[in-house]
């Protein structure tokens, strides 16, 4: 993303507004009965990239502000208490991330979440530094992934790219998995030093197929794939690339299954791929985005009931949100005693396995035993969702989930 340069104080700020009521069209069924907080504020911070040069994420701060609202009004807050929301807008910029995280700590919040940013790592530090729990959406950094003390992640950081194409695999009983994947480095790293000992591990046979980006006509390299006995193909990149191999299959009359991840599936996908060729396609995603599943129908009635006017679109862009501040706030509800930094990041390792809220049954535990090596991350698996027609998802399925043990 391109860097905005804004004024510090127009960047980052205390939010001390009370929440009003909850607008008079809410499900009050789906949300529950009034518990309401009382008594002296909790702060807790939360993140986001905000308006940024070339992306406008200013309903994530809405958004947030509807999640404490619905928290306070229904779930009591932190341990009886209100949460008090303390916002701040990095604009993508790394300085001004690296402020935030600054404000945060001078402001003297308990914890912080931080959902969708391109400028992850930057808060990150300062705040792994002081020792202030933070609770991040997903991030693929080691060092962040690696800690242990304060650090908390809501994505599975092999789901997308392995754990999705194995589990479809032993889902379908196919017994080989051909990944096209994009020829950049961010993306071989994965396929070409990880993938071969896990699908070997799973029992597949693994065929990595790389294309150069900008390469608009892919039917040489599917031409090798559809000829040969492929199993399942999954693909990797951008729409741009996706869109071209998708079509290079279709060209060649690979009649085989089709999987990508959440990247290659857009309006110009949808635009520029027949839709016989997107119908049946199993697409991995974080949050389920549509549909009738229980935690959608709970997130839409937090938006309906608690948002101030965010419409459909608005709902989308903030859905990371909602699942971040709940997932860190949910362990936090039935704390007492002493609530500081040091106290949330125990209860948060004390947790036991629960859903996570906003994602159609995936679980999480923070104690981690998620993945030793990773002991920063609380989820294993995701979600994953089959195209209709339109290129739209259906319902969403849990997996390569298992349970996480003490």
């Amino acid at each position: 993303m391109s860097l905005a340069v804004l004024v510090f104080g127009a960047a980052c700020g205390s939010d001390d507004d009370t929440p009003g009521p909850a607008n008079t069209n809410a499900d009050t069924d789906v949300l529950g009965p009034v518990n309401a907080a009382s008594g002296e504020p909790v702060k807790i911070g939360y993140v986001s990239d905000g308006t940024t040069p070339v992306y406008d994420g200013s309903a994530q701060l809405e958004v947030a502000d509807a999640t404490v609202a619905y928290l306070n009004a229904r779930h009591a807050g932190i341990g009886g208490r209100p949460i008090e929301l303390v916002k701040c807008e990095t604009q993508a910029d790394p300085s001004k991330a690296a402020e935030c995280a600054f404000q945060m700590i001078s402001d003297g919040v308990v914890a912080v979440a931080v959902a969708e940013s391109g400028v992850v790592d930057d808060v990150w530090r300062s705040l792994a530094d002081a020792n202030i729990p933070a609770m991040f959406y997903g991030s693929g950094n080691p060092d962040l992934l690696a800690d242990r003390e304060s650090t908390f992640v809501l994505g599975d950081p092999t789901y997308s790219v392995l754990q999705l194409p194995i589990s479809l695999a032993a889902k379908l009983g196919v017994h080989k998995v051909t990944s096209v994947v994009i020829d950049v480095p961010a993306a071989l790293h994965t396929a070409q030093d990880v993938a071969p000992k896990a699908f070997a591990d799973a029992g597949l046979d693994y065929q990595l197929v790389t294309v150069p980006p900008g390469t608009a006509d892919m039917t040489p390299q599917m031409q090798n794939i559809a000829e040969g006995d492929t199993g399942l193909v999954f693909v990797i990149g951008n729409d741009t690339f996706c869109i071209s191999a998708f079509n290079g299959l279709r060209a060649v009359g690979y009649e085989g299954k089709i999987s990508a991840i959440a990247q290659c599936v857009t309006d110009a996908t949808r635009k520029g791929v027949p839709a016989e060729t997107l119908d049946g396609m199993v697409v991995g995603t974080t949050v389920p985005t549509g549909g009738t599943d229980p935690s959608n129908v709970v997130y839409r009635a937090v938006i309906d009931g608690y948002g101030d006017g965010l419409d459909d679109a608005d709902a989308l862009v903030g859905r990371g949100t909602y699942v971040t501040l709940a997932g860190l706030l949910a362990p936090l509800a039935g704390m007492s005693g002493e609530i500081s930094p040091q106290t949330v990041a125990s209860s948060l390792h004390s947790m036991p396995e629960t859903e996570l809220p906003g994602t159609a049954g995936l679980r999480y535990r923070c104690n981690g035993k998620a993945y030793p090596e990773n002991p920063a991350v609380c989820v294993r698996g995701g979600l994953s969702t089959t195209l209709d027609g339109d290129g739209q998802p259906t319902e969403f399925e849990v997996l390569g989930s298992t349970p996480i043990g003490d």
